[in-house]
């Protein structure tokens, strides 16, 4: 994107949302690349950076583990890697070692799933695999500490098998050199040391010329003389070459193993590249989350359309203090392309017009911004900008020399894809005629369809913008009562700068307010006026359109708690059934299980009795019982013997389910349902399936 002048970015505060960033990176890669970042002109890049950073954003909402530990800095290691006879030593390999840790770590963690669940992420990855082989290699070579591991070379292993016995033997003639000093009493209390690679005795400063040997030094005290015994020097010489022999063929390993590996040092290049730029996204990611960034929808058109759009650094800064940001609502397109704000002073104009220039900065950068659902925002070439006093002393230019110099430099370079803003047009000179000049310059803007926003305190560019397609007016609400500023855009209307209510209400003289009101012309005391009362009238709509719409919510959310209600005791009610249908139903088993029995005994006895008849009665007895065959002497259905009472029903009645023919007793109502005890289980039953009773005592029921 092209910047017009060369300050846009620090004018929008843009390097403050920079710094935010690189505070979040880990790694120089990562901060690098912020300190540098791109603000894309084409819309795919653009959309594969939102996508990005809205997916590490789910990460980091979900509380997924992504396998990026503190990444490293090891552009010199991979640098000396490329260099011909360069040698890395145990260290910097094992730098590398980490570095294709982390790498085989994200490459294992973008399977097929997280490749379809994190499209945008799995790009940087692109067709490239995890060479093992790196890895291997170096672990055939060093241990997990840098160490060359003794089987690097069959050299080496012999080597340090050397060593080791003439260390063995060296150690094994010190301690008893050691003894026989101490059994004489000429040591000193540290015993022995190493000076200049060579293992020495610690005698007493007075018994050094009694010890044969050579003499290495002596402690700051004097006290202490540190002597190499007679008997050692040829062990120590020996243990000195092996160990030169054990440094020569460990270089040697290391500038075979780097000659070797050198050839992947493109790769693992694009290894670092790759961690860098998770480490980078991972970075923008933290920031949206600090600032509630929303990923808006991105259109290849040029255009605006902000919902609920937050000034990203105000609102970091009132989250820390618990104050609410005032959003804003904006729509920017080829019928409505310039937006003209004005009000009184301090009232969130530069404010407003920050926003929505920030806003889209970080969305063209790939940084998702605090907006609302359904924000749409285009695609912008060249960014301009006109705010604050532009006077140079340099070139003896003034505040509107400057500014001219600026519009000139601005109307010469828009087109169709511009976007830019200017803070007080027209500002710093007679006002009349800078308002001349300001018309001009916003039809040249309109003819060269370019898009932007501007703050006026003129009452003909208001009266230019309500009258002109392509321009629409804009006005930062104000509180006349306490004269303070509400910092809400409101588009539609031009708003009054308040000149004669300030100076009022701060108590100036009312002599001087009205000799200043004489002096202005009467139609713009009018228009003032009646953006007054149009304000005052807006503001009492604005505070009715929000009671009805909490009335509305409170509305909705009883609905939503009565239908939870219903649907709870329609399931409890369902449920009741349920068990009722089942105990009946786990009865009605138990009595065919009888009969099964009962039957399978009048087969035995009939096989075994010579009397059939009997056998064949007690059969249709079991199958055809009395009981069952009964009628009730009101109907003739089934159950106890009774007889139907007249009237409604009441609590405690007797009563009768004709479904099942179960006598029950009548415990509550609710509705059209009542509450039955049948046996000991309450259950709910239809009005229409009872009848009320009176029970018949018969002998069985006596019984």
């Amino acid at each position: 994107m092209k910047l017009f002048p060369a300050s846009a970015l620090s004018q929008l505060e843009f390097d403050r949302v920079v710094e935010r960033l690189v505070a979040h990176c880990r790694g120089e890669w990562a901060r690098e690349r912020a300190r540098t970042i791109r603000i894309h002109n084409q819309i795919d890049h653009i959309r594969l950076a939102l996508g990005q950073t809205q997916e590490f954003k789910w990460i980091l909402d979900q509380g997924l583990a992504f396998p990026t530990e503190e990444p490293l800095s090891i552009t010199r290691e991979l640098h000396l890697l490329g260099v011909p006879g360069a040698v890395l030593t145990g260290e910097q390999w094992m730098q590398v070692r980490r570095l294709l840790n982390d790498t085989e770590s994200v490459y294992r963690w973008f399977n097929d799933e997280r490749r379809l669940a994190y499209p945008s992420m799995a790009t940087v990855l692109g067709n490239t695999a995890y060479e093992k082989g790196i890895a291997k290699r170096i672990d055939e070579v060093l241990e997990s500490n840098g160490q060359v591991r003794d089987n690097a070379s069959k050299y080496l292993m012999e080597v340090r098998l050397r060593l080791h016995r003439k260390r063995q033997e060296l150690r094994a003639m010190f301690e008893r050199i050691v003894q026989k000093l101490q059994k004489q009493g000429w040591l000193a209390e540290i015993e022995e040391s190493f000076l200049n690679g060579r293992r020495v005795v610690a005698v007493l400063a007075e018994q050094k010329r009694v010890v044969r040997g050579i003499l290495h030094g002596e402690s700051e005290s004097r006290r202490t003389a540190f002597l190499e015994p007679e008997e050692t020097i040829e062990l120590n010489n020996e243990v000195f070459e092996w160990e030169n022999e054990e440094r020569a063929e460990v270089l040697r390993i290391l500038r075979a193993l780097t000659a070797e590996l050198s050839v992947y040092q493109p790769l693992l290049q694009s290894y670092y590249a790759v961690l860098g730029q998770f480490d980078f996204i991972r970075a923008r990611a933290r920031l949206a989350v600090e600032m509630d960034g929303r990923m808006p929808e991105m259109e290849a058109t040029a255009g605006v359309q902000l919902v609920q759009a937050r000034h990203p650094l105000l609102l970091i800064y009132h989250l820390s203090n618990g104050k609410p940001t005032i959003p804003l609502d904006l729509t920017l397109r080829e019928e409505q392309r310039i937006l003209v704000i004005s009000g009184p002073n301090a009232g969130g104009k530069t404010v407003a017009m920050k926003t929505i220039g920030l806003i889209q900065l970080m969305a063209q950068s790939g940084l998702l911004v605090p907006v609302g659902a359904g924000t749409r925002l285009g695609v912008f070439k060249q960014l301009m900008i006109q705010m604050g006093d532009a006077q140079s002393l340099e070139f003896e230019l003034s505040t509107y020399s400057s500014h001219l110099l600026h519009m000139k430099e601005f109307l010469e370079a828009a087109n169709g894809r511009t976007l830019f803003f200017v803070d007080e047009m027209g500002s710093g000179s007679d006002p009349d005629l800078g308002g001349a000049f300001a018309e001009v310059m916003l039809q040249e803007f309109l003819r060269r369809h370019a898009m932007g926003v501007v703050t006026t305190h003129y009452l003909n560019l208001k009266v230019m913008a309500g009258r002109t397609p392509g321009l629409v007016n804009g006005a930062m609400a104000f509180d006349e009562k306490s004269l303070m500023p509400l910092y809400r855009l409101q588009v539609g209307k031009p708003g009054s700068s308040y000149t004669f209510a300030i100076a009022q209400r701060i108590g100036l003289d009312k002599k001087l307010i009205d000799r200043a009101r004489s002096l202005v012309k009467e139609d713009h005391v009018k228009l003032d006026k009646l953006l007054h009362r149009t304000e005052a009238e807006l503001a009492e709509i604005t505070r009715k359109q929000a009671e009805l719409k909490k009335l509305m919510t409170d509305t909705q959310r009883l609905k939503a708690e009565m239908e939870k209600v219903l649907d709870k005791e329609k399931h409890q009610q369902e449920m009741d059934l349920l068990r009722e249908q089942n105990r009946i139903g786990a009865a009605r088993w138990q009595e065919l299980k009888d009969l099964e029995r009962k039957l399978k005994l009048i087969v035995q006895d009939w096989r075994k009795n010579a009397n059939k008849e009997k056998a064949m009665k007690e059969m249709g007895q079991v199958l055809f019982p009395k009981r069952a065959a009964a009628k009730t002497r009101s109907g003739g259905e089934l159950g106890p013997p009774h007889e139907e009472l007249p009237g409604e029903l009441s609590v405690g009645d007797t009563v009768l389910v004709k479904r099942t023919g179960r006598q029950g007793q009548v415990l509550d109502f609710k509705g059209k349902q009542v509450v039955v005890r049948i046996g000991k289980l309450p259950m709910q039953v239809s009005r229409t399936d009872l009848k009320r009773i009176r029970l018949i005592e018969t002998a069985d029921t006596k019984k």
